[in-house]
């Protein structure tokens, strides 16, 4: 005897994850609006900086994929909210916020929103990969500041091309 179960969301998820930097926030905030740092962590091309109102084109060349990234808010050290997805896609809002710590640290809280799919596992499935793609991305930029490390966990994680 088998029974189906139909789930509905009842909620529209929220992605959260967040990471420590040992670095002052000046320097953080300039490692995600300045494209020179940025490409040594995260994606490999930009069209330019985050400036506020911004729209810009990042490209990941190791998975053939690029998106459109418009900045919604930009408030110099403390927050950057961007409106983003891939060509022809939906978009995602997704907020980071920058809040100085004692000893020039800044923890790093980055929430997305704006999932979108046909049924609900569509959509948790997208706040799942964002979570470990944001977590990833905090990760190297913290070796990057910190140790002056590249480490490739980004372009690392789908080591066969585009995720799938």
């Amino acid at each position: 005897m088998s029974t189906t179960r139909e789930w509905h969301l009842e909620n529209a998820p929220v992605m959260s994850t967040g990471m420590l930097i040992r670095r002052p926030v000046s320097e953080v905030f300039q490692a995600l609006v300045d494209p020179d740092i940025t490409t040594n962590f995260w994606f490999t091309k930009s069209t330019g900086r985050l400036t506020p109102g911004a729209t810009v084109q990042w490209t990941w060349e190791m998975y053939d994929a690029t998106g459109n990234f418009q900045v919604k808010e930009f408030e110099q050290d403390r927050l950057l909210v961007i409106e983003w997805g891939a060509v022809g896609a939906s978009s995602t809002t997704f907020e980071a916020r920058f809040t100085p710590r004692s000893g020039d640290t800044t923890f790093v809280d980055i929430t997305e929103t704006g999932y979108a799919g046909e049924t609900g596992d569509e959509i948790v499935n997208q706040a799942i990969g964002s979570m470990g793609g944001f977590t990833q991305m905090l990760a190297a930029l913290k070796a990057f500041l910190e140790h002056g490390i590249v480490l490739s966990v980004v372009a690392d994680r789908f080591p066969d091309g585009k995720p799938g």
